[in-house]
């Protein structure tokens, strides 16, 4: 496993990446995606008690996090394109059915590519609608927190 890290200069300063190479197939590290999240999402320690998902176009994506102090973290958004095995959008731009949401912070872009010797290339995009909004969610801990809710992912596709 490595990791790495990359931007794209076109979103000037308003995307942040990890990637992650995985020793499994894309299918695997797919479907531990999307039917095992409450398992792996969140940085260590963190629990993931609430998790909604309806994995299409249009379906809710709806997670609360929670801190051993108790604190919770609630994401909920739409998704926007699902690929299997190859690619994962969703965005709190938007609320179940289309409603616009006042308060919108990032659209996720997750993609799996398959690599030689059934390897994954697993990479999160968090693209920001303001460079403000990026810049809060690199000082809440993106890399350490996705880093760390990677990790988890990676143990359940390598180990069981």
């Amino acid at each position: 496993m490595s990791s790495l890290s990359h931007a794209n200069p076109t979103l000037a300063g308003r995307e942040l990446v990890i990637t992650r190479i995985i020793n499994a197939p894309c299918q695997r590290v797919y479907q531990t995606w999307i039917r095992r999240l409450p398992q792996w999402w969140g940085p260590h320690g963190m629990s993931t008690p609430v998790c909604e998902m309806d994995v299409r176009p249009g379906g809710v994506f709806r997670t609360v996090m929670r801190a051993p102090d108790g604190t919770e973290y609630p994401t909920r958004g739409v998704f926007l394109e699902v690929v299997e095995n190859e690619r994962i959008v969703f965005t709190d731009a938007f609320d179940p059915g289309w409603m616009p949401h006042p308060d919108i912070f990032f659209t996720a872009i997750m993609t799996f590519e398959a690599l030689p010797g059934n390897h994954t290339a697993y990479t999160a995009r968090a693209l920001h609608w303001t460079v403000a909004n990026c810049e809060r969610h690199e000082r809440m801990g993106f890399q350490q927190g996705w880093g760390e809710s990677f990790d988890r992912l990676v143990t359940l596709v390598t180990q069981g």
